[in-house]
């Protein structure tokens, strides 16, 4: 009987010192989920990046030649020369094509002939005039043969006039029978091959193409711009803040369609004078010097144009900047960990960094982790983004 009475009081004690137990883990348990939900959430914080930054605005545009000649016969004939290869490049005077000059020879020679025919009239028309005064005042020559005399000299000199202009058609002509480049450029393929008749000169309607040579160097690139993009630059222009797009000044960049960089460079050259009812937008061009051929005519670019002159701008991390209807506006940290918004004015997105134009301060601690546990007029813990995040940017 007392072995029995000692095994139950064994097990009672065992059972009190278990509930003992129990209870005392929950209660450490409660205190440490107390104090967890009394701790600030942590956040992470770090400082506006202080940097030189260039506003921009981009376009897409084309290039296209500084000139651009379609070579056209002047006279017609058959082809018998052709002195250029396909797609090379070419100086202004380069001999491109020549036309059998035979017929145009034959034509020159005529010409100077004649030149020579009107010349020996007009001097014997000369001779008889003069005779002719000598005798009309001995007045042995009626007054009306002496006028005849006077006007046949005139029609003499006339008919050599013509016969000097005849000659200067012929040459012209004959020169006409080797084209050469008018500018320099890459040539296009030949259009007409040797041996084929060439239609020319005066009286056709259609001359024959024979080739068109583009420009390269320098090269042009066209785009659009909207009425409200014009107008910006117009007004930073004119408060000072960059330079006039009407003065061929103003540096612009661009890339092409497989470059990640701003790896071009040029100026705006042109804008046009007037706006385009129909789209809203104006023809503008900037010049880039091209060197080295690579760049064509027709090929698609992009370009941008600054915005405003360098000035020294805050960023913060995109994600970091929040939308409240109209407005945009980051949270702070003050000293003491209360959560503070900001409105800010925002300006373009740079290597996902936003620039603030104004609103917030370099000493401002601008939570850019941990927004969804963050509060206005709450507590928070900030915690440094990195190293180089603990203090303000200089």
């Amino acid at each position: 009987m007392r072995v029995h009475a000692f095994s139950r009081l064994k097990w009672a004690v065992s059972l009190v010192a278990g509930v003992s137990f129990g209870m005392a883990a929950d209660a450490c348990l409660t205190n440490a989920y107390a104090q967890q939900q009394a701790a600030p959430p942590a956040v992470t914080v770090s400082f506006p990046v202080k940097r030189q930054t260039v506003e921009w605005m981009e376009f897409t545009g084309q290039f296209s030649s500084v000139e651009y000649v379609e070579i056209r016969a002047r006279v017609g004939g058959y082809l018998t020369e052709i002195h250029f290869t396909d797609g090379q490049i070419v100086n202004k005077g380069d001999l491109l094509f020549v036309i059998d000059p035979r017929p145009y020879e034959i034509a020159l020679a005529s010409a100077r002939a004649n030149v020579a025919q009107a010349t020996a009239s007009l001097e014997l028309a000369k001779r008889q005039l003069v005779r002719g005064g000598e005798l009309r005042q001995k007045d042995f020559l009626a007054a009306s043969d002496y006028d005849t005399r006077v006007q046949q000299t005139k029609v003499a000199e006339a008919a050599l006039d013509v016969a000097r202009a005849q000659v200067r058609d012929a040459e012209l002509n004959l020169d006409f029978t080797r084209v050469t480049a008018p500018v320099s450029g890459r040539i296009s393929a030949h259009q007409v091959s040797i041996g084929n008749l060439i239609s020319g000169g005066a009286g056709v309607s259609s001359p024959t193409l024979l080739t068109s040579i583009a420009s390269l160097d320098p090269i042009h690139f066209n785009f659009d711009m909207s009425e409200a993009d014009y107008l910006t630059l117009q007004r930073a222009a004119a408060t000072g803040k960059n330079t006039s797009v009407r003065d061929g000044k103003l540096i612009v960049q661009l890339r092409l369609s497989d470059d990640k960089d701003w790896t071009l460079s040029g100026r705006l050259d042109f804008i046009d004078n007037q706006i385009d009812r129909s789209a809203g937008t104006i023809r503008a061009r900037a010049v880039l010097v091209n060197r080295d051929f690579s760049l064509i005519p027709g090929q698609f670019a992009s370009i941008r144009l600054p915005r405003t002159a360098p000035y020294d701008a805050l960023l913060v991390p995109e994600a970091a900047v929040l939308t409240d209807q109209s407005r945009k506006m980051v949270l702070t940290v003050t000293d003491d960990g209360t959560v503070t918004p900001k409105t800010i004015v925002v300006g373009p997105v740079q290597d996902g960094l936003q620039v603030v134009r104004s609103g917030l301060a370099v000493t401002d601690k601008v939570i850019v982790n941990g927004l969804m546990r963050a509060r206005p007029g709450a507590k928070v813990t900030p915690q440094a983004a990195d190293a180089g995040a603990s203090h303000p940017a200089n």
